[in-house]
């Protein structure tokens, strides 16, 4: 009696597993392109994951970042490539944890943030053309971009005590692509960009980049992470996690990734997210110092709790 009672339950738990294993997966990709010129680059990907997960995988392209973080949180994505900042906001709203980050073709684990401007602009450097502020249109990256607006937006302007919207004649937002576009059909004066994109459109448009040129380059940014939903079955995460730490070593890995300027990826966790952390308190933290219409108590006690969440950052690194 006793041992039909285990096998019974033993068959109840194996049952309730299998049902738990999702019919088919949900990967997000962020926008930081058209979704004509993304899905060629992945979905070979997606092929890929689903011969090795024995699971389809679904492509999910949305038109900005939020669109993924939104998707994840409400369960229509599953796994998904996102900037750092992005990452850091599917963790927190929609229930995401990094597992992976990518690797470079050469090996590096980080990009940049570019600003540039038309080939023929007479701006030569990023303090040449602040200088000039309401003669310049400006174009932003999506709002929760690392590269296109976090880390311009603290290194360019909070450091300097500059909002953005105030200081220039006028202030767009766009994916990387279109803001080279824009620079390029001269309907910005200038823009910012991640590396990588700059890079994949000169492999497929060189004329394009060639009629650009970089002013400001930034601090090197940690690499694109991959986050999962954590509520995914164990057994399909172990799954998820071994293919992707394997794929850069494997024939069809070698063939798809240099597409998206990749040659692999590296096991990564949340504590990736902690320079970022850092980085959007300090951006607030320069805003508030440079904010005159805060009263001085206001600054204080605004200061003082964007320090505490500072040294907590720090202890944990």
């Amino acid at each position: 009696m006793r041992l039909r009672f285990l096998a019974l339950l033993i068959a109840c738990v194996a049952a309730l597993s299998a049902q738990e294993m999702p019919k088919e997966l949900s990967f997000g990709v962020i926008s930081t392109e058209s979704t004509v010129n993304l899905k060629p680059s992945w979905e070979p990907l997606f092929a890929d994951l689903s011969a090795a997960l024995g699971i389809p995988v679904k492509g999910f392209f949305a038109n900005d970042y939020n669109g993924i973080i939104e998707g994840m949180r409400f369960k229509k994505v599953d796994i998904a490539w996102h900037g750092n900042k992005s990452a850091m906001l599917a963790v927190d709203r929609a229930d995401g944890e990094v597992f992976a980050r990518v690797v470079n073709i050469d090996g590096s684990e980080g990009y940049y943030s570019y600003v540039i401007v038309h080939k023929d602009s007479p701006y030569q450097t990023i303090d040449e053309l602040l200088a000039k502020g309401k003669e310049v249109t400006f174009g932003l990256g999506d709002p929760n971009s690392t590269s296109g607006t976090l880390v311009p937006g603290f290194y360019i302007f909070a450091q300097r005590g500059i909002d953005p919207k105030a200081h220039f004649k006028r202030v767009t937002n766009a994916k990387h692509e279109a803001n080279i576009l824009a620079v390029v059909a001269r309907q910005v004066d200038a823009a910012t960009c991640a590396s990588d994109a700059y890079a994949r459109l000169g492999d497929r448009e060189p004329d394009k980049i060639a009629q650009t040129r970089i002013v400001w380059k930034s601090p090197l940014i940690p690499s694109d992470p991959i986050v999962w939903r954590k509520d995914l079955p164990a057994a399909l995460k172990d799954k998820i996690r071994a293919f992707f730490l394997n794929y850069g070593n494997t024939e069809a890995g070698k063939k798809v990734l240099p597409a998206l300027k990749w040659s692999g990826f590296r096991a990564s966790d949340n504590s990736q997210l902690i320079p970022i952390r850092q980085l959007e308190l300090a951006k607030q933290k320069a805003e508030i110092e440079n904010d005159g219409k805060m009263s001085a108590d206001e600054k204080q006690k605004a200061l003082a709790e964007i320090d505490a969440k500072l040294a907590a950052l720090a202890q944990q690194r």
